[in-house]
């Protein structure tokens, strides 16, 4: 008898035989693969995943043998060598199943595909032929479109997502295998309210909205045209909508709907602010009543599994983070694109699960320029083979769209999109509610007296050292604040929640920030100062200028500024922004945010960049070089990092809540829902100020013997100011902040 897994503690009777595991995660692996037509593959990879454990001395390591054994290869071997360039594929998902998808010929951390297979292996039993059974040959299935210029990525990308199957799938029986011995039952997993439970739960909430104003009877006609649009078959759509035209529900009612129609598995909801996605998972849950907590998983880099729960249910939080097993899923671009790409299993169990759903990209026009062709190349293979709808939903559409016209088409992009909206060129004038223009340069006294002759006014600017030096000009005025990323997120929430009442009741209200306002911020002034900024953050500066449409347009500004003090200059990637803003505000200066001038700057600024610009590291370059033989996933997976982490993280003790939770690190067995807790209380700091401030001795690490610097605590509270967050006057830490927005 041949055994996949043994138990400590009891006979080898009860132990798991290994053709009871093979078929099982055969099973279970073809399940997943079946979203995307390749459930034959998922099959052979399962059988195969473990074969070299069909060998004496692997079942000697069972039974206590200390002898390391490679158990992988040799199903990789026996893919290749009988399976066609398919089996190849699936060589490299079977080889990495623990270790990770390794490069196919170039070195890196893991060891090549092609040194593995050449490697001496334990010899495998021939019992394996007669328990297992596979096919003579394979061939990717016939519905599968290929898009010559990106071949090999495809080839890359379909790897990757049957290794998902498999990794999943192994994971899942192995878990089940122990739980049922310890405890008798499997793990809870996935499940949740059924899609159309979810959908009448909307219906219900959406039925409640008021139509009391111009503006909220056409969000109702926006949602209502958005959503007769869910019939259209699955592929790759925008939602255009200008901001306040209620584009979160609508969106979240058409990927219902549509998923529904067309016997999807789930909604995934992508965003690009870590903020956002926790705001935007709330509205979810608010709008879904009673089932929003059972549905809506959110998952990303600040979202803790072991937040305060019962035990149970934080245990299959965990596991549903791990593969994305729920109805409504919502997560950061960096969690969602990192993962696309990803060689790790712990990060590509969740991509089958993307397979088969509606995946709603929230300000599409935040993906980074320096990756933005394999982005792109990703969403569209989604679309292409792995039946998923893809919905690029923003006020500022990108010009992504691939169209027989070359001097209007983005290379390697979107083929065939489809706009939800009805009719964005007259939703624009519809919901037109401001006048934008470039006022020149203005030196920081001018700004100031900007910002004294109205009452109620909100300056956005391009940094932290900037908005502090504004508002100090006008800190002892009526009604002065600033918002910066210098706050932790509860100061800056308390500020707002002080803001929003003044705005309310008519006070003055003179409001100094940074971008960080025009993320999911829902404030109205009359009038609204930007530093020279990207045409899309500009309109989103617009959005908090007579957000409800109250205010005559001609009473409603936005007026756009140069800076004179070099220093507050905006660093060089926001530069190439703001210099193609000012070239469309030349050439569309009477309607600079009309959509007509936002497509100009988008053309311009990728014509600008160039496609090796907007791919900077060639990562689709490096699949086509590397072949099949030499698929580069490692080296993918490196490469392909939407933000480069250059600050780290000090926690203010801004409250007893805050304290609180640092007094308990002292003596917890578990951290991580104090680590949730304390998100709350963390300003990001640039390395280099960092360091000074621990050369300083004014931060401080809690139990460096158990955490290390995981837990940087402020000491020096003299140093957090109750209006502008965490300060610092240091020349060094003055030089590193001019680079942070």
């Amino acid at each position: 008898m041949f055994y996949a897994h043994s138990l400590p503690d009891a006979p080898p009777s009860n132990w798991q035989t290994l053709e009871s595991h093979l078929v099982m995660v055969a099973e279970l692996a073809a399940e997943r693969a079946e979203r995307f037509g390749m459930a034959e593959a998922g099959y052979v990879a399962g059988l195969l995943h473990d074969l070299g454990k069909y060998s004496a001395e692997f079942q000697k390591r069972l039974n206590g043998s200390k002898q390391r054994v490679d158990h992988a290869t040799a199903g990789a071997v026996v893919a290749k060598e009988r399976l066609g360039p398919l089996g190849h594929l699936l060589a490299y998902a079977i080889a990495g199943h623990h270790a990770g998808l390794a490069n196919g010929r170039d070195a890196g951390e893991r060891t090549p595909l092609v040194h593995r297979l050449e490697a001496e292996l334990p010899a495998l039993d021939p019992r394996w032929q007669q328990e297992l059974s596979l096919p003579a040959q394979m061939r990717p299935p016939a519905h599968f479109t290929q898009r010559r210029e990106r071949g090999f990525f495809q080839y890359a990308f379909l790897t990757r997502m049957l290794f998902s199957c498999l990794v999943d799938a192994d994971f899942i029986d192995t878990e089940n295998f122990y739980a049922l011995h310890e405890k008798g039952v499997p793990h809870a997993r996935g499940g949740g309210p059924r899609l159309g439970v979810l959908r009448d739960a909307l219906n219900d909430h959406l039925a409640a909205f008021k139509t009391d104003s111009a503006v909220n009877r056409l969000r109702g006609d926006i949602l209502t045209h958005v959503r007769t649009q869910a019939e259209k078959s699955p592929g790759r759509f925008t939602l255009t909508v200008p901001t306040g035209g209620g584009k979160t529900l609508a969106s979240l009612a058409f990927a219902l709907d549509h998923a529904i129609a067309h016997g999807m598995d789930r909604v995934i909801y992508v965003i690009p602010f870590t903020s956002i996605v926790e705001q935007n998972a709330a509205v979810f849950r608010r709008a879904l009543g009673e089932y929003g907590d059972a549905a809506v998983l959110e998952h990303h880099s600040a979202f803790d599994s072991d937040a305060p729960r019962n035990r149970d249910s934080r245990e299959k939080l965990r596991r549903d983070s791990e593969n994305w097993d729920a109805p409504i899923v919502v997560t950061t671009a960096v969690q969602f694109f990192e993962s696309l790409f990803a060689a790790k299993t712990s990060r590509c169990r969740k991509l089958h699960n993307i397979a088969n759903s509606v995946v709603i990209l929230d300000e599409a026009q935040t993906m980074p320029l320096p990756l933005l062709r394999p982005s792109v190349a990703a969403l569209d293979e989604l679309a292409l083979n792995y039946r998923t709808s893809v919905v690029l939903c923003t006020a500022t559409q990108p010009a992504l769209a691939e169209t027989d016209d070359p001097e209007c088409s983005f290379t390697g992009g979107l083929r065939d999109l489809h706009e939800l909206a009805p009719c964005p060129q007259e939703l624009y004038r519809q919901l037109e509610r401001v006048t934008v223009r470039h006022v020149g340069t203005l030196d920081d006294e001018a700004l100031r007296d900007e910002l004294l002759a109205t009452e109620q006014v909100l300056c956005i600017v391009n940094n932290r050292r900037h908005a502090r030096a504004l508002f100090e000009a006008i800190a002892e005025q009526p009604g002065a604040y600033h918002l910066t990323t210098s706050m932790c997120a509860l100061h800056r929430r308390q500020v707002l929640a002080e803001i929003l009442q003044q705005l309310t009741e008519g006070q003055p209200c003179r409001v100094v920030a940074t971008s960080l306002v025009e993320a999911g911020v829902d404030v109205d002034f009359p009038r609204v100062l930007r530093a020279e900024a990207g045409l899309d953050s500009i309109a989103q500066a617009a959005g908090r200028c007579n957000r409800e449409g109250k205010r005559h347009v001609s009473d409603s500004e936005v007026l756009v500024f140069a800076t004179a003090n070099d220093e507050w200059a905006p660093p060089p990637e926001l530069e190439q922004f703001a210099q193609v803003s000012r070239e469309v505000l030349r050439s569309h200066g009477n309607d600079p945010l009309s959509l007509d001038a936002i497509d100009a700057y988008f053309r311009l600024l990728y014509w600008q960049q160039g496609d090796k610009a907007l791919d900077r590291h060639d990562l689709l370059g490096l699949c086509d070089k590397g072949r099949l033989e030499g698929l580069p996933f490692e080296t993918l997976e490196q490469k392909f990092r939407m933000i480069e982490n250059t600050q780290c993280t000090v926690i203010i003790p801004f409250d007893e809540t805050a304290r609180d939770a640092i007094r308990r690190l002292s003596w917890a067995e578990s951290v991580g829902g104090i680590a949730r807790d304390l998100q709350l209380y963390t300003v990001q700091v640039p390395r280099q100020g960092f360091a000074e401030l621990e050369r300083a001795g004014a931060i401080a690490a809690v139990e460096p013997d158990k955490f290390g610097v995981q837990f940087m605590v402020l000491i020096n509270e003299d140093l957090y100011d109750e209006r502008l967050g965490l300060n610092w006057n240091e020349p060094t830490f003055i030089r590193s902040e001019r680079f942070i927005i």
